[in-house]
Order: C-alpha cells, then sequence, then structure tokens
C-alpha cells in the first residue's frame, strides 16, 4: 500500500513577503511535503488568538515521522533551518508580534508551536513524538524538562 504525498496549506500572515513565501514553500518541499497551498490570513486577529506568522496545516504524524526517516536527510535540521528563516525576516518587521512557525494536524487541529532558537534535541524529540497523547495542545517545548508538552492537556488529564 502506497502513502499518499503530503499535502500543506499555509496560512500566512498579511505582511509575510513574497520571497519569504517563495521560501516558505521550497523547504516544505524539501521536507516532503509535495504539494503546498499558500493563503493569507485576514490582517485582523483577536488578543486571546494564537500570535503565528505561518500556519502549517498537514498530515502532521506522517511529516514529522517523515523527517526522522533517511527520505528527509537531517529532516528535523531542515525544520530548524525554516524556524530561523522565518524569525529573521520577522526580525526586521516594525511591529513586535511574535515571530512563530506553527504547525498543525489537519484532521484533530492539534498545534505545535516552533519558537525560535529550540535546541536540536527538541527537533530530534519531535520526529518521534507520539502525538496520540496529545488531545487538546498546543504542543510547546519545555527546555526545563527537556521534553514537549501541552499545559491544557496535562491539566485535563
Amino acid at each position: 500500500m502506497t502513502e499518499a504525498p503530503l499535502r500543506a496549506e499555509l496560512l500566512l500572515a498579511q505582511d509575510v513577503s513574497e520571497g519569504l513565501e517563495q521560501e516558505l514553500t521550497t523547504r516544505f518541499r524539501e521536507l516532503g511535503v509535495l504539494s503546498v497551498r499558500v493563503r493569507r490570513a485576514l490582517g485582523h486577529r483577536g488578543p486571546n488568538e494564537l500570535q503565528w506568522l505561518v500556519l502549517a496545516a498537514l498530515p502532521l504524524q506522517a511529516f514529522l515521522s517523515g523527517l526522522g526517516s533517511e527520505a528527509v536527510k537531517d529532516g528535523y535540521r531542515l525544520l530548524k533551518e525554516l524556524v530561523g528563516r522565518v524569525v529573521r525576516r520577522r526580525s526586521t518587521a516594525a511591529d513586535a508580534a511574535p515571530s512563530l512557525l506553527v504547525l498543525q494536524d489537519e484532521r484533530s487541529g492539534l498545534r505545535i508551536v516552533l519558537e525560535p532558537d529550540l535546541p536540536r534535541e527538541a527537533y530530534e524529540e519531535l520526529t518521534a513524538l507520539d502525538l496520540t497523547r496529545f488531545s487538546v495542545g498546543p504542543l510547546h517545548y519545555d527546555r526545563a524538562r527537556a521534553r514537549w508538552r501541552s499545559e491544557l492537556d496535562e491539566a485535563a488529564g
């Protein structure tokens, strides 16, 4: 049985440049996503909404598993570089909105927040993470505990 090709939908903040949009599309393809659809978010967001620059909706478990496989050599490193590029491009913007790349599972809606300067171990652990352990999210990397966690899932459990 052949797996379906990975597809992603990127939802970009209004102020993401065309150049960064092209680079994101290219990088996701390098990470094994064969089809990338890009849309722009509406310009206004509520104050309680997660502030992100790029939201990538895709089959998350398949994507993360692929990053750890031989098919995508050094996949976690490529993802870390992608987050770094988003942050560097954003640091020149006038507003102080957080610079985040958020991965969202297209079926469950579970989100993983990729913050700037995550250690290599965070990305390595992410490629082997069992997402079925989480139901609410969002997942953040807890540097003190050296693991991915969802405070809302922990509070509910």
